[in-house]
């Protein structure tokens, strides 16, 4: 666990004496949100100090790297920091993730990186590796992230790839998010499982719903999803494999043919009717426990109107 650290007084420093933290999980920063506090700066100047700590005739930070950079554009002659004492390696990358954790703009690929070096420290400090609780707290952040950060770090490196370059686009112009790819892999796995696809067809499909993402052919992110539906309707036989195998491939092989269009054309039906059988049978198990009992003529009513529906279908 990480040792108090004590602060030194608040001291002046020429920002091009500082140097970014190599360990610092975030990676990308947007030209136009530097922009919006460049100009408060240059109205208003540093309010809030900068944390470093020191090494040898350097100072690298802990806290403040936007502000830094900002001041550096204005070439202010100094800026505010508080020294604390130099951490180990670890020590450093788990104070970076408790500065920052209950920050939203940290973008994830770049976060799971780090966390993957945390991992890494703890293995060669505990010659094993971290529980996912172990790593939760070491990092300050939820075991529901430190999976989802895993899950990305799983990805193919050519996802990766492609993630951290949408990254350096500006905001208005990006068009592929970890969601995405997240979401399309998951789709596509669903329908492996079920052996609709084979490995490759598994990766030709993912890749198929990513640039369908990018071309904004698919608009909901959670669409890929209803891949999942689908291999559930495969497996208990209400949509056959050949036609599954068919709308899958038309999916890779139709730049204008959705997710959606597959859906309606093969699942939608069945679904709507498994979960009626569903909610029928959650029914017929809720009504029973008042057999014997007292009807309130509320209920009365509606069970009367139920059972015209029901003459209707069995007709």
């Amino acid at each position: 666990m990480a040792r108090a650290m004590h602060a030194e007084a608040l001291r002046y420093v020429p920002p091009r004496e500082l140097e970014r933290n190599p360990d610092n999980p975030r990676l990308i920063f947007r030209a136009d949100d530097l922009k919006t506090l460049e100009d408060s700066i240059a109205a208003r100047g540093i309010l809030v100090p900068l944390t470093v700590y020191a090494d040898g005739d350097h100072y690298y930070l802990l806290d403040g790297e936007r502000r830094w950079r900002c001041a550096i554009r204005l070439n202010l002659a100094t800026v505010p920091v508080i020294v604390q004492p130099k951490p180990g390696r670890m020590q450093n990358i788990m104070m970076m993730f408790a500065i920052h954790n209950a920050r939203r703009d940290w973008d994830p690929l770049p976060t799971a990186y780090k966390l993957q070096d945390l991992e890494n420290l703890f293995f060669e400090s505990e010659r094993r590796m971290p529980t996912e609780a172990e790593l939760a707290e070491l990092a300050s952040l939820t075991r529901g992230m430190v999976r989802r950060l895993k899950k990305l770090l799983s990805l193919p490196q050519e996802y990766r790839d492609e993630l951290l370059a949408e990254l350096e686009l500006p905001r208005p112009q990006q068009r592929l998010t970890v969601d995405h790819v997240l979401e399309a892999t998951k789709g596509a796995e669903a329908l492996a499982k079920r052996g609709v696809v084979d490995a490759a067809g598994e990766e030709r499909l993912r890749r198929a719903i990513v640039d369908k993402f990018r071309t904004q052919t698919l608009n909901s992110t959670v669409e890929p999803r209803k891949l999942a539906r689908l291999a559930r309707a495969v497996e208990r036989d209400e949509v056959s494999m050949d036609t599954a195998r068919r709308v899958v491939e038309r999916i890779v092989s139709d730049a204008s043919y959705t997710i959606d269009d597959a859906f309606e054309e093969t699942t939608a039906h069945a679904d709507l009717l498994h979960s009626t059988s569903q909610l029928a049978e959650r029914l017929a198990s809720r009504l029973s426990e008042h057999l014997g009992g007292d009807v309130s003529p509320e209920l009365m009513q509606s069970l009367r109107a139920l059972r015209r529906i029901i003459d209707q279908l069995v007709q």
